[in-house]
């Protein structure tokens, strides 16, 4: 039989049992306290892409212009390594992560403005694929990313899919974009994709904040290919094939009576007039190169000398004149060692002020040979207008996934709340234990 005095006492173990379970609970939905998370700042579209051997690209968008960083690991429990974007705040994200071992799963978090998302209580994972000992052919496909009203796309993120395998870029502050498709593998990644020019489909999607396009093109007509332009989906598996990277030219037959002397002056171009300042089109900030003997290239006011500068650890230093037809080209005498690098160019204009112009770039040999100093024009293809993202907490090697991330950091209100209740159900229980003692 249960004493009187007993009753209070038994109540005040359940009340301290129910703010246990109750602290758990709060623990568990520590969500529910992110005051300070700002939804805006929240990842979405999240996409694994580029994955290969010993690297991989991450990416996604958020509504508000933020800088972030992304934490991984070799385990759930083990993520403590940090690569953090390059350059301003944005509503594209887009970072390469390098030097990773081959066949292993990684695991990574996004912190985005200060506080950190995960897949629903998981970190997101990927994994990476075995060395590939054969080296492929590489194709370039090249082209920009305009509104419609012809404004350039800067920092848009421009999604390539090749049988599956998900390839990304960026765009550079001009709005061009270049890729490499020999790096392109198979779904199980254990072989290159074998591109045919005339018969490889490459469907493409472009991001940029809530705007997206996608296009259609096989790589014959890839480089480069009529601009993207953002709203629209784009068709351009009929176009004829690129000659050189020209625009196709013109059979022109005059009639057999005609004046061997035509009466206007017809002046050869080399395409696209030269700008008036110097433009590095083969190469965004933040790119991951995979030769140790990179190409550079763009364009410029003919007969400009520039200053070429590659600063790493043992830096390179060269002058080059810009051709006649308004372009350059220049590749590092010597290789480059892997990581990171920042490439510098500088001239001086025709108000006698030095311009420099700078783009960071990281190393990352074996995977595929050099690009070829192909200058980048214009781009087109096809998809749907929304790119395609199924919520998964896994990520294999081509998947996207858009699932929610829930925001993981330390909440301080969460943790001051949980103190509240753990010093009132302590201090409850103390009053109802003096009180069974004086009962």
């Amino acid at each position: 039989m249960i004493k009187k005095n007993q009753i209070p006492t038994i109540l005040g173990i359940v009340i301290l049992l129910a703010g246990v379970v109750a602290g758990v609970i709060f623990l568990n939905a520590r969500q529910v306290f992110r005051i300070g998370a700002d939804a805006s700042v929240m990842p979405k579209d999240i996409r694994t892409s580029n994955v290969g051997d010993t690297s991989a690209t991450i990416s996604w968008t958020t509504d508000k212009e933020t800088v972030g960083f992304i934490v991984w690991g070799e385990s759930q429990n083990s993520i403590n390594s940090v690569d953090e974007e390059s350059g301003e705040t944005s509503l594209t994200h887009s970072i390469n992560l390098t030097g990773l071992d081959q066949s292993k799963t990684y695991f990574y978090k996004i912190n985005s403005d200060g506080t950190e998302f995960d897949n629903g209580g998981i970190p997101w994972e990927f994994t990476t694929g075995p060395p590939i000992s054969s080296s492929p052919e590489s194709y370039i496909i090249s082209g920009s990313v305009i509104t419609p009203s012809g404004q350039s796309i800067k920092k848009g993120l421009v999604y390539i899919t090749v049988n599956g395998y998900l390839g990304s870029t960026t765009t550079s502050d001009l709005g061009n974009f270049i890729f490499q498709l020999g790096a392109i593998r198979t779904q199980d990644l254990g072989s290159y994709i074998q591109i045919k020019p005339a018969a490889t489909l490459l469907e493409i999607s472009v991001q940029s904040g809530t705007q997206v396009a996608s296009a259609q093109i096989f790589p014959q007509s890839a480089n480069p290919i009529p601009p993207i332009i953002l709203g629209q989906v784009h068709d351009f598996r009929n176009n004829e094939p690129n000659k050189d990277g020209q625009n196709p030219s013109a059979d022109i037959k005059l009639p057999a009576d005609a004046e061997s002397e035509s009466k206007f002056d017809v002046t050869e171009t080399g395409g696209s007039p030269a700008p008036s300042s110097v433009i590095l089109e083969s190469l965004s900030d933040g790119e991951t190169v995979t030769s140790t003997q990179p190409a550079f290239f763009g364009r410029g006011p003919s007969g400009e000398s520039i200053t070429i500068i590659v600063e790493s650890e043992n830096p390179v230093t060269d002058d080059v004149t810009i051709g006649g037809d308004g372009t350059w080209t220049w590749s590092p005498p010597t290789d480059l060692a892997p990581g990171p690098h920042k490439v510098t160019i500088s001239w001086i204009d025709t108000a006698g002020i030095t311009r420099i112009l700078t783009r960071n770039f990281i190393v990352q040999a074996g995977e595929a040979p050099a690009f070829e100093a192909t200058p980048s024009q214009t781009l087109a293809p096809t998809l749907s207008p929304t790119p395609s993202a199924t919520p998964k907490p896994t990520i294999t090697a081509t998947a996207t996934s858009s699932a929610v991330p829930v925001p993981v950091t330390g909440s301080l209100t969460a943790s001051i709340l949980f103190g509240i209740l753990g010093i009132g159900v302590t201090t409850l229980s103390f009053a109802i234990w003096k009180f069974s003692e004086n009962a």
